[in-house]
């Protein structure tokens, strides 16, 4: 978010003017004159404090701030964060596959301006928009697909969901097998532990979520993500999504993976 250059009067820390140019090398960005308090306040704590606290990889950081900018509904970010995204070799297919999966938890009438903002960099790059095919399933395969996906993340909960449905809302529970999981989860291009992360990230930025985030704690446990990861996730959304969305989603992680004590 600011310019990283030795002459600025924002004074920043080496870690996070170091951490800041990897992903942006050379910007210059006109809030360093406009609001260099800040700039210093947030970048020293975003790129230095936040970034140190854990060794999540780069490439996974900035697809969750991608997923949650896209939650957010902070299209000015999540453009900063496709260029960092680019930048660091997330390839675009990566890109591609989170702003899709947005669409069954955020919706396509939030989603759809991430989908022109994207190709919009896509065509600056010189990126083609038409992309290989990630899709695994077709109209005739995707309600099995997507259900055998279901159980493969959230075991038993899934038929105790259809077992428990109202015959007047059953078709939800259909939706949710054919549509989220046939249509969207069962994609190439992240595998089943990113995606558990991504849905995670846009279910923290959307806020109100309580349920869905302990339904997601216990998928991304299931699927091998760790309490500490999950700490290590929240930490790095936390200066994008603010402290109340970050406590939430922290208090939903202590009620279904609590602290080990031994």
């Amino acid at each position: 978010m600011d310019s990283i250059s030795e002459k600025t009067s924002v004074n920043l820390t080496e870690t996070a003017i170091k951490n800041h140019e990897v992903l942006w090398p050379g910007y210059k960005s006109k809030f360093k004159e406009t609001d260099p308090e800040l700039i210093e306040i947030f970048d020293n704590f975003a790129f230095d404090d936040v970034i140190s606290h854990d060794s999540m990889d780069i490439k996974t950081r900035v697809m969750m701030i991608m997923a949650a900018s896209i939650g957010c509904q902070a299209l000015t970010e999540y453009k900063m964060m496709i260029n960092a995204a680019l930048n660091i070799g997330i390839s675009p297919v990566e890109v591609k596959e989170v702003l899709y999966q947005a669409v069954p938890y955020v919706g396509i009438a939030k989603v759809i301006d991430f989908v022109t903002a994207t190709n919009e960099i896509f065509s600056d790059r010189q990126i083609p928009l038409h992309l290989a095919s990630q899709s695994t399933t077709s109209r005739q395969t995707r309600m099995e697909k997507g259900l055998e996906k279901q159980k493969e993340i959230f075991s038993s909960v899934i038929d105790e969901m259809y077992n428990k449905s109202p015959k007047d809302l059953l078709h939800i529970q259909q939706y949710l097998s054919a549509n989220c999981f046939g249509d969207y989860i069962t994609r190439k291009g992240l595998d089943v532990q990113i995606r558990e992360m991504v849905t995670l990230s846009f279910l923290i930025a959307l806020g109100g979520t309580e349920s869905q985030i302990k339904g997601h704690i216990r998928g991304n446990a299931n699927v091998g993500n760790t309490r500490q990861t999950l700490i290590n996730l929240m930490t790095q959304l936390l200066p994008y999504v603010g402290y109340p969305r970050t406590l939430n989603a922290i208090q939903c992680l202590n009620e279904v993976l609590p602290e080990s004590r031994v």
